[in-house]
C-alpha cells in the first residue's frame, strides 16, 4: 500500500509488519500462521491464498489489493467474513497496456529491441525493416468482447487511430455483432469481460480456428479464458499472427511452456492496472471500506457481475 493510505489505515487499526512475501504470495497455511502470530482480524492481502485455513480464524475483515481470484468467496460467505476489493477496474489504465500490447505484437517491438540490444539488428542479408515487417493497424478491424468500462475504453481509443471497431456482448445494446460474427470479421480479437462459469475456457480450439488467417489476439482479463494449448497451436501452425497475454491461470507460466519459445507472442505478468495512479486509488478506496466495515456500515464485496 502507498504511504498515504497506510497512514490513515493506521488510524483506525494497529499496524503490524510480515516477513518477506514469497514470490507467488503467502499460501493458505502459512498466512494462516501469519495471522495467528500476529493476532490480527484485519487482512489486507494481493494474490495470497485465502481459503479454509484463514477463513477458518475470527477475521472482521478481508480486504484485497485486487481481484480477488486467490480468495474462497463461497467459504468467506459461509463463515461470515467480509471481503472487500475494489469492484471496478482502472479502465483506461487496462485499456492503454492492451494498446501497447497490440503494438508490441503487431510491430514486432519486443524481438526487434532484442536484437538492437545484442548487436544483431543488421546480421545477415535480410535488412531489419524486411525481417520485422508488421502490419498497420490503420483500417484494420478491431472485435472487442465485452463492452463494459474497458471495452468502451479500448473503443474509442481504437477509433481514434483508425480502426473500425465492432463488439459482442449480451449486456450492451451498442454491441450489435454476435460471437460468431465477430470472430469471423475481426483483424484483432481483444477480451475484456470477466472469468465466470461461462466464459471459462470460451476460447479454444474452434474459437481460434474461426478467427481470420493472421489474426491478433489479445487478453488482459484473465488467463482462465482461453485455452492455452489450443492458442499455442493456431499460434504454431500460423493461423494467427500474434498474440499479447497479460494474465495466466494461477498468474503464473511455466518457463519452460512452449508459449515462451515462439517469437510473435508477447507476455507481461498482470501490468493491466499497474501504475501509480491506480495503486493510490485503490488503495484509498480500500482503506475506505475497512473503515466502514470496523464501524459495522458496510457489506461484503462480491465478483464482477458483469463485464468489466
Amino acid at each position: 500500500m502507498p504511504e498515504s493510505a497506510l497512514a490513515r489505515l493506521a488510524e483506525v487499526a494497529e499496524l503490524t509488519e510480515v516477513p518477506a512475501r514469497p514470490d507467488l504470495g503467502f499460501t493458505d497455511e502459512r498466512l494462516a500462521d501469519l495471522v495467528v502470530e500476529t493476532g490480527a482480524t484485519v487482512l489486507v492481502t494481493d494474490g495470497d491464498q485465502v481459503r479454509a485455513s484463514v477463513l477458518d480464524l475470527d477475521l472482521d475483515v478481508v480486504a484485497v489489493m485486487g481481484a480477488p481470484t486467490s480468495v474462497d468467496l463461497d467459504l468467506a460467505a459461509a463463515r461470515g467474513v467480509p471481503v472487500l476489493h475494489a469492484g471496478d477496474r482502472d479502465a483506461d489504465a487496462v485499456a492503454e497496456l492492451t494498446l501497447a500490447l497490440m503494438f508490441a505484437v503487431s510491430r514486432h517491438i519486443v524481438t526487434a529491441d532484442n536484437e538492437v540490444r545484442r548487436g544483431l539488428a543488421n546480421r545477415g542479408k535480410v535488412p531489419p525493416a524486411q525481417r520485422h515487417r508488421g502490419r498497420r493497424l490503420t483500417g484494420r478491424t478491431l472485435g472487442i468482447v465485452g463492452l463494459g468500462r474497458v471495452g468502451e475504453a479500448m473503443r474509442w481509443r481504437c477509433e481514434g487511430l483508425g480502426m473500425r471497431v465492432i463488439a459482442c456482448d449480451p449486456w450492451v445494446a451498442e454491441a450489435t455483432h454476435s460471437f460468431d460474427e465477430l470472430l469471423a470479421e475481426s483483424d484483432v480479437v481483444s477480451l475484456h469481460l470477466p472469468l465466470t462459469a461461462e466464459t471459462r475456457g470460451m476460447f479454444g480450439y474452434a474459437e481460434f480456428a474461426a478467427m481470420r488467417p493472421g489474426a491478433i489476439y489479445l487478453n488482459t482479463s484473465r488467463g482462465a479464458l482461453h485455452d492455452l494449448t489450443a492458442l499455442v497451436e493456431a499460434l504454431r501452425l500460423g493461423h494467427l499472427g500474434g498474440a499479447g497475454l497479460d494474465h495466466f491461470e494461477g498468474e503464473w507460466l511455466d518457463p519452460s511452456h512452449p508459449l515462451i519459445a515462439l517469437p510473435n507472442v508477447v507476455l507481461t505478468p498482470r501490468l493491466g492496472e499497474a501504475t501509480g495512479e491506480t495503486r493510490e486509488e485503490l488503495a484509498e478506496a480500500l482503506v475506505a471500506d475497512i473503515e466502514r466495515v470496523l464501524r459495522g456500515d458496510a457489506r461484503p464485496a462480491v465478483p464482477f457481475a458483469r463485464p468489466a
